[in-house]
């Protein structure tokens, strides 16, 4: 019992470095571009560009560039099938508290097999569920807002001399 609970006491490793202002520069003009463009793509179409989990996506996108979890196809792919899912599961089963509970586990579960894990694609089964989405969600905001980033990503990542997006597709 006393080993299990001393997990909870972490490993001693060091906390690490915080990232240099160039990186920090960087990322806030990534961050800031991405979601002030979602924002606006919004204003001028009248529909719902962006949904609360691209603000966290754009943690990942701009501030760990190189984190699996920031990658273009988890970006995009975790995004759309936690969507899906959320839609289905909305769909078949309803909303309910463990309705959210399946989903967002499933979730999870399709983004590990197909090797998508975005870690903001968690809360999307949640939006679909607590707006009523339908199936166009999946398009607007899913597919574009989760393009507008990784464009955006591809763009001010690579203006640095210092970073490089993406590590893969």
């Amino acid at each position: 019992m006393k080993s299990y609970f001393s997990k909870y006491l972490g490993k001693g490793t060091t906390v690490p470095p915080a990232p240099n202002h160039k990186h920090i520069l960087w990322s806030w003009l990534g961050a800031c571009l991405g979601i002030t463009s979602i924002a606006w793509l919004s204003n001028q179409a009248g529909a719902p560009f962006f949904m609360a989990p691209f603000g966290a996506s754009c943690v990942l996108v701009f501030g760990l560039p190189n984190s699996p979890l920031a990658q273009p196809r988890s970006l995009v792919f975790g995004h759309l099938i936690s969507a899906l899912v959320g839609l289905v599961v909305m769909k078949t089963l309803g909303v309910d508290w463990w309705t959210m509970g399946i989903a967002v586990a499933s979730a999870i579960a399709f983004m590990q097999v197909t090797r998508t894990v975005h870690a903001p694609a968690g809360a999307t089964p949640l939006v679909v569920m607590m707006t009523n989405a339908d199936w166009l969600f999946l398009l607007t905001p899913v597919l574009s807002g989760a393009l507008v980033i990784m464009i955006i990503g591809l763009v001010t990542n690579n203006l640095s001399r210092n970073r490089s997006y993406p590590e893969y597709w």
